[in-house]
């Protein structure tokens, strides 16, 4: 089996519209949003992944040592896994998990960066 390049394969990555860590499709088919999974619900399901998920996001942030990293904090990934995270992802997580996180006490706050603090 040949190798896909990088670039080929950049063109597949996805962004998780409320942590914005970014995968592969298939990695979010497989394992689900490592943080977001249990309001999400993306594991299996290639609709839940389409309208939770974005293809279109800006910049890519690897974090590390999201404990120690000062960019983690002002990303608001610092209590996220170690991966790779989309500086500002376009799009919004559908109604019905808007509405279960306002359920749970849990502001969304879009990754757009349209609501600069």
């Amino acid at each position: 089996m040949a190798a896909i390049p990088p670039q080929a394969r950049s063109k597949n990555l996805r962004a998780c519209l409320l942590c914005s860590v970014i995968q592969l499709p298939g990695d979010f088919r497989k394992h689900g949003c490592p943080n977001c999974e249990e309001i999400l619900q993306m594991k299996g399901s290639p609709d839940r992944i389409s309208s939770c998920t974005t293809t279109q996001f800006d910049g890519v942030i690897s974090v590390i040592d999201p404990d120690n990293s000062w960019v983690a904090r002002w990303q608001r990934t610092a209590k996220y896994v170690r991966g790779m995270y989309a500086v500002r992802v376009t799009g919004r997580i559908p109604e019905d998990v808007e509405m279960e996180l306002e359920r749970r006490n849990i502001k969304y706050r879009p990754r757009d960066q349209s609501d600069q603090d």
